[in-house]
């Protein structure tokens, strides 16, 4: 048997960790001014670029695709040359990949404050960034691919299963939610419209969640922790179920990000019935993860990597048993748009996401440096002060999550709400606020600790920049054994693997997506529903840059109490026009889907002035940039293009006509406000967005049968 000499390049997995490091720590500073602005909105200073509706998706995408993403990637590095026995397929490549995707956190980093939005969550980035993240993706799929095509070691190990399905479904996911039309650099359009708009972004948001935050760190854990326990995994069966079962169920249960909407009611059904379906896997990872420390419990207590893996597998089992719960249409009716969504993500971010690479730091550092870590006893204290810091974010959460479903939800007895003003639930809850601020602040500590102890433990190691090593040559063809399984054919195919997982996870994907992009019957028209005018298009792109989306839903649920509080309820017709649709995933402010022609003019003016003039207490911040900037209307003539394009219904040469008609309602606007003795320029930008906000919901009064019809359902929501 011929043996082979080799070297395992770790300076691609140092360079991915110190980059893990970093941006966790700056995702997680955002995050936590983030948390206080919710209820101390002055701290952003009147500075555009700190308010809370720009920095919470900065917050998002440092965390997810900065922190955990680099994590992924120095995870994957490191764990797949072990594996396979063999060095990366190209360092060039690894370096390609390393700067590529700094230079895409760079770049969301200085977009998002600046307002350079899509508004759709977890998917933010505009058009070019978005297509050098597919560019890069390949490139890490391109290096892994051939490094498992390259391998010594026959046999795929379920860790490397997982990181196949990964690849293979973000990419799919990335390039379909990014279908957009460009209007210019920093400005596209959704190719999607409202209802189908909504289905694709959740069939991407939810398989988000499970392609990149779960997926690759079930094979991380697969990794790392039978490595440091020294053990086996716990059971290879139960490890083929897990993989297969989770790949094929999770890509259906987008949906229930959309309960109760004006999705169709099929779609909603299947994302439910899948979502409870996830358990079985779910539980069969977490039980797989937690029973390989099976009689070793001694060495989880002394050893402070494996108390993170335990947490963090543990968040991992209350996150998949709690995400599939809240897909149940009588708790989804209660969670949904309230903070309970908050603390459940945040138990799967902070705490499976978090914790499982803090671990995986803690014993990768020492390793590379050939050192011991510099203080178990500084980690023991990262370790409790982090799970402290998860207790207290959490259950604050959980608890503003309830009182705000109660409160919306409560009548009368004369049936009149017991609270017809959305702004008593919210002071109910700045104690819950002010407590998961310090929850943050707390893990935000740990995790400094954390800096400090790497930071010593790298000052008394020499790092190893290329680990020497050898293995036997792969040779010759793979003859069957007596007891091989089924499993094992496909588990020394990797291009097989490959086609399986593609196949696996395109089938929920096309038969959830393209019933509702294809058969336009499936999302019903309403007459009179119109597309935006031009200053109200240009207006709406102000709600989106200012992240308004972040903390105001567009949509009325068929529900009495939200039916009593904004109106009628939302009909998938009203949104055909929607490129993007601008639905929300959370509540911190009023639904506003029927905001349109409920106040005059003078009331949205200084309610964005000062909120508080007009809603006394309110924790929304001013946006005085708004009445002293100019709307830039050089782009507008090519955004009806593009609307035209998309299918808007604007007549051939209106964009030439849109300059004048934009010109004529600004000034209506002005003497409207004139009127009640409020002097502003027709070219502000607070002109635009308030004939945005009394644009909404207004269509549907237009149509009589419409009209009638929906008075009739809202009798019957009422009774």
């Amino acid at each position: 048997m011929k043996i082979e000499k080799f070297s395992y390049d770790n300076q691609i997995v140092k360079m991915f960790l110190y980059a893990t490091i970093v941006f966790g720590i700056v995702g997680m500073l955002v995050g936590l001014t983030a948390a206080l602005q919710i209820f101390i909105p002055s701290l952003n200073g009147g500075i555009p670029w700190i308010t809370f509706g720009r920095i919470r998706p900065l917050h998002t995408n440092a965390i997810i695709f900065a922190f955990v993403g680099n994590g992924i990637f120095a995870g994957v590095y490191y764990s797949l040359q072990r594996l396979l026995k063999t060095r990366m397929f190209s360092d060039v490549l690894s370096r390609i990949n390393f700067w590529g995707w700094q230079l895409i956190i760079v770049s969301a980093a200085i977009t998002l404050p600046l307002g350079i939005t899509t508004s759709k969550e977890y998917a933010e980035l505009e058009w070019p960034i978005d297509i050098a993240i597919a560019l890069i993706w390949v490139v890490f799929g391109w290096n892994m691919i051939g490094t498992i095509l390259r391998r010594r070691e026959r046999h795929l190990y379920v860790a490397i299963w997982f990181y196949i399905a990964t690849f293979v479904t973000v990419a799919v996911l990335h390039i379909f939610n990014s279908f957009e039309w460009p209007v210019h650099l920093f400005k596209s359009y959704s190719a999607y419209a409202g209802v189908q708009d909504a289905l694709v972004q959740w069939w991407y948001g939810h398989n988000a969640v499970a392609f990149f935050l779960t997926t690759p760190y079930l094979g991380l854990m697969y990794y790392f922790v039978p490595k440091i326990a020294n053990r086996p995994v716990y059971s290879y069966r139960l490890s083929i179920i897990h993989f297969w079962a989770l790949i094929f169920l999770y890509i259906w249960a987008g949906p229930h990000h959309l309960l109760y909407t004006s999705l169709p009611d099929w779609a909603q059904s299947l994302g439910t019935v899948f979502s409870i379906m996830l358990i079985a896997p779910s539980w069969g990872g977490m039980l797989n993860g937690l029973l390989t420390l099976r009689g070793v419990w001694d060495k989880v207590r002394d050893e402070p990597v494996l108390k993170f893996f335990v947490v963090a597998i543990t968040a991992y089992g209350m996150s998949t048993l709690e995400g599939p719960l809240l897909s149940l249409k009588s708790i989804n009716a209660i969670s949904h748009y309230t903070d309970w969504t908050i603390a459940h993500v945040h138990i799967g971010g902070l705490g499976w996401n978090g914790f499982l690479t803090f671990g995986m730091i803690y014993y990768l550092i020492p390793k590379m440096f050939g050192t011991k870590l510099y203080s178990k006893r500084l980690a023991n204290i990262h370790f409790w002060i982090g799970t402290m810091g998860i207790l207290f974010y959490a259950l604050p959460m959980y608890w503003a999550g309830f009182t705000q479903a109660m409160m919306w939800k409560q009548f009368r007895p004369e049936g009149m709400l017991l609270y017809p003003n959305f702004l008593e639930t919210v002071v109910q809850l700045k104690p819950m606020y002010a407590l998961r601020a310090l929850g943050g602040a707390l893990y935000l500590t740990g995790a400094l600790i954390m800096v400090y102890n790497v930071i010593a433990t790298v000052r008394r190691g020499k790092f190893i920049k290329n680990e020497e090593a050898e293995a036997p040559a792969l040779e010759g063809t793979y003859e069957k054994h007596a007891g091989d399984g089924w499993h094992r054919w496909i588990e020394r195919r990797p291009v097989q693997m490959l086609i399986a997982s593609l196949v696996v996870i395109l089938i929920g994907g096309m038969v959830e997506i393209i019933p509702t992009l294809l058969i336009k019957t499936n999302i019903p028209t309403i007459s009179q529903v119109m597309p935006y005018t031009p200053l109200e298009l240009e207006g709406r792109d102000i709600y989106i840059r200012e992240g308004c989306n972040n903390c105001h839903s567009q949509m009325v649920r068929p529900f009495r109490d939200e039916v009593e509080r904004y109106g009628e309820y939302s009909k998938a017709g009203e949104f055909v026009y929607d490129h993007p649709f601008l639905w929300g995933s959370k509540r911190t402010g009023p639904d506003l889907h029927r905001v349109g022609n409920k106040y005059p003019d003078s009331w949205h003016f200084n309610h964005m002035l000062d909120p508080t003039s007009m809603s006394p207490g309110s924790l929304m911040p001013t946006y005085p940039w708004l009445f002293e900037d100019e709307l830039n209307t050089k782009y507008t003539a090519e955004k009806i293009n593009v609307m035209r394009n998309l299918g808007v219904l604007y007549a051939e040469g209106f964009e030439n006509e849109a300059l004048a008609d934009l010109q004529k309602q600004a000034e209506k606007i002005q003497a409207n406000l004139k009127a009640d003795k409020l002097e502003i320029s027709a070219n502000a930008e607070i002109i635009a967005l308030i004939a945005y906000l009394q644009r909404l919901g207004t269509d549907i009064k237009k149509d009589p049968i419409a009209g009638d019809l929906q008075n009739g359902l809202s009798q019957v929501a009422n009774q």
